[in-house]
């Protein structure tokens, strides 16, 4: 399979997921603003912190290094011999779920049975739903190593609205049955992958760290109320919400492109000079992507941040640290935006040698992100779960553009130029921004629904103007995003 093949693949890969998470995450945005108003922000704080955590933490111990290592090459393998090492993952599931499930019910705080009734049933389910889930990591793989769009995409997203329907219908008619709510809708090896699955194992954990810090340290040190933790987590649902409908499906779709395009163990001068022409192209439009994508998002998230909340979740978000917690994610998402398609390169194309070196970079990462989270919510509260996840994001991003930079040297091709815009472009997005922020002032948000619908109109023209200054100075990218995502449907009978 060619390199243009397989970036057709990719794209029509990121661009359906794209379209049906659109789809099914907006009506799970809906039924969650819902639930909103009938539950207190100490349930939700227990909920979507601690017990998502253990839940996150199963799973992304258990099966991260495993799809890192097992997505990289062909599909010209043995594949009974990458299925064995998968399967690995359940048994992995059952012995992190036990662990972690003993941690959080005899070293945690117990929270209170008034407040967040059936604690320990819920640790229970939620480790019980991360090892079910882990039985299908097999063919999640098979699904993803052979860019079966639809299955993959349409499983994930009706497992995610069936969820929240059964978590709707389950508040209003058993309110009493508190966290029992959440936890019953949550419901011979290959050598050379076995190896490459350990580097990734140790990056993975620490990665995971670093993902999930502020939830750590919410929970172990005990930084903040439930109910400050339930507005956190909140507001943090909201700011993520563009990151996990446009970035994730391009960071996992691109990562299978990038890492079937090139060799892990070769120099990029030693590899087929067409693939890596393709990939230092694909990369320098991703990277523009993300890089407007996520302006676009401080630029105008800085100044409706406040009437978003307002609208989603009343008084209890729009009141207090909400606002200033959602401006402060804006800018993190410009971060996260950058990082996702930089990590998406370096880790499909490092050898395993250098997978290894890389993880004593985030050790050392990991352990200071920790240490100034808990300084800084101790000086400046819920916002310093913010400001250390910036100071993370950049160093992890300057990592990557060392190593993209260091690959590239050898090469005509400078794919980091992606990183650059125009100066009439730049301009436009500090207009817009002062702009927006001149009409927060006077429009919103205690003036009323006339003035706030003017603040929104304001806000559309100017995104509007920016978008049409993007779409005439990118034009580099605007081809890029014609071609692939115009690719014609081949008709795939699998799925």
């Amino acid at each position: 399979m060619g390199s243009q093949e397989v970036l057709g693949q990719a794209a029509r890969l990121a661009s359906s997921g794209l379209l049906l998470q659109v789809l099914f995450r907006l009506i799970t945005f809906v039924l969650n603003a819902f639930i909103l108003r009938f539950l207190s922000k100490e349930i939700v704080g227990v909920v979507n912190v601690r017990l998502t955590l253990l839940y996150s933490t199963t799973l992304f111990l258990a099966r991260e290094a495993f799809r890192r290592a097992c997505l990289s090459g062909s599909t010209q393998r043995d594949w009974s011999q990458t299925l064995n090492l998968l399967w690995l993952t359940a048994p992995l599931g059952v012995l992190w779920s036990l662990f972690l499930g003993l941690v959080w019910l005899q070293l945690l705080e117990v929270p209170d049975p008034n407040v967040a009734p059936h604690y320990a049933a819920g640790v229970v389910l939620f480790g019980l739903s991360a090892v079910v889930e882990l039985l299908g990591e097999p063919f999640w793989f098979l699904a993803q190593a052979h860019m079966f769009v639809k299955l993959k995409v349409i499983a994930e997203s009706l497992s995610v609205v069936l969820k929240s329907v059964l978590t709707v219908f389950l508040v209003l008619w058993l309110p009493h049955w508190g966290l029992y709510i959440f936890s019953l809708a949550q419901a011979i090896i290959n050598w050379k992958e076995a190896k490459l699955t350990w580097s990734f194992f140790k990056q993975s954990f620490l990665k995971q760290i670093l993902t999930e810090g502020e939830r750590y340290v919410m929970t172990f040190f005990n930084v903040l109320s439930f109910g400050d933790q339930g507005v956190y987590d909140i507001v943090n649902n909201l700011g993520s919400l563009v990151a996990r409908l446009l970035f994730q499906p391009i960071e996992e779709s691109f990562y299978v492109f990038f890492a079937k395009v090139l060799e892990r163990e070769k120099d990029a001068t030693l590899q087929k000079q067409e693939d890596v022409a393709v990939a230092a192209a694909v990369l320098e439009s991703l990277l523009k992507l993300a890089l407007l994508s996520g302006l676009t998002i401080t630029v105008f998230g800085f100044a409706y941040s406040q009437l978003a909340l307002d609208i989603y979740g009343g008084t209890m978000l729009s009141s207090g640290s909400g606002p200033v917690l959602l401006r402060s994610y804006c800018l993190y998402v410009l971060l996260l935006a950058i990082n996702g398609v930089t990590e998406c390169f370096t880790f499909a194309a490092m050898s395993k040698e250098e997978v290894d070196r890389y993880n004593f970079v985030m050790l050392a990462l990991s352990s200071s992100f920790l240490v100034l989270s808990y300084l800084l919510t101790r000086w400046c509260g819920s916002v310093g779960f913010i400001l250390a996840n910036c100071f993370n994001m950049g160093i992890r991003i300057t990592q990557s553009l060392c190593f993209i930079h260091h690959y590239y040297r050898r090469s005509p091709h400078r794919p980091l130029a992606g990183l650059c815009l125009s100066p009439v472009l730049l301009g436009a997005f500090a207009l817009s921004g002062g702009v927006t922020a001149v009409s927060e002032v006077f429009l919103c948000c205690e003036q009323g629904w006339p003035a706030r619908l003017g603040h929104i109109a304001l806000g559309a023209f100017c995104l509007g103007a920016t978008l049409g200054t993007a779409f005439l100075t990118e034009t580099k990218l605007v081809h890029f995003l014609r071609t692939q995502l115009g690719v014609p449907r081949r008709t795939d009978k699998t799925t």
